[in-house]
């Protein structure tokens, strides 16, 4: 009984941004669920080689989030090559060190459209071709809940902290139609985007502040993905899930 509440046989998702990172690792778990996947991503050379990497169950299309109308064409598109559309995971995300002295409006803005605007424009699509019993996951951030050193990032907390808003927002609003709207929210995990330009002595300090003593995994993220994403979460909306190995505890 309680195993098959977590498996996603004959289920279709959507995860953005999941050409490779914390969004590949959600792919990888939401098929070895069963569920068959959509990467939707502005990197199609990798998005297509990720897709094409599982051997069957994961396609791939391009999308730029920012995009409102292709964000609907998109999603109207999977419903209509696959009958339904069940899951939702919103991983395309960027991020921005940069002290609020310095930022240009060019990257505050870039920031909040992808990572809070692109969000919901694709919360919204996705919910139009949804029915009972399905899943809309956004990939939030703990520093939506704070404000985390040693970097200076405002733009990247504040568009978390409207990501996470706006999936308490969408859960009661989608509560009727039986969509449940949950996030995750990773501390440090050791992906591409974390490392990108990041000095090695933010790592230490990264370290030195999380209890845990290490970085995170993308596989841990994706396995909290998964379990949202199932019907053994079915009591599970408008929550924002913690996973920083108990950086925000302190």
């Amino acid at each position: 009984m309680y195993r098959e509440r977590l498996e996603l046989d004959g289920r279709v998702a959507v995860v953005t941004g999941g050409s490779r990172g914390i969004g590949l690792a959600c792919v990888t778990a939401l098929r070895e669920f069963g569920a068959t996947v959509v990467i939707a991503d502005l990197l199609d050379d990798v998005g297509r080689a990720a897709a094409e990497s599982f051997g069957g169950g994961v396609e791939y299309v391009h999308l730029d989030v920012t995009d409102a109308a292709a964000v609907a064409e998109v999603f109207a598109g999977v419903a209509e090559r696959h009958g339904r559309l069940d899951i939702l995971v919103t991983s395309a995300g960027i991020a921005n060190h940069q002290p609020s002295s310095e930022i240009s409006r060019e990257a505050w803005d870039a920031v909040l459209a992808v990572n809070a605007t692109g969000t919901f424009w694709c919360a919204r699509e996705a919910a139009r071709h949804m029915t009972r019993g399905a899943s809309i996951v956004a990939i939030g951030s703990m520093s939506g809940e704070l404000a985390n050193a040693p970097q200076r990032q405002a733009a990247y907390n504040a568009s978390k902290g409207a990501v996470h808003l706006a999936v308490k927002s969408l859960a009661v609003e989608y509560v009727d139609a039986g969509i449940r709207v949950n996030a995750v929210a990773p501390g440090y995990i050791g992906t591409d985007l974390t490392k990108d330009g990041v000095p090695g002595e933010w790592w230490d300090d990264w370290i030195r502040r999380t209890p845990m003593q290490r970085l995170g995994s993308p596989e841990e993220v994706a396995s909290l993905v998964a379990f949202l994403a199932s019907d053994a979460a079915s009591y599970l909306t408008g929550s924002i899930v913690l996973a920083d190995g108990g950086y925000s505890a302190w």
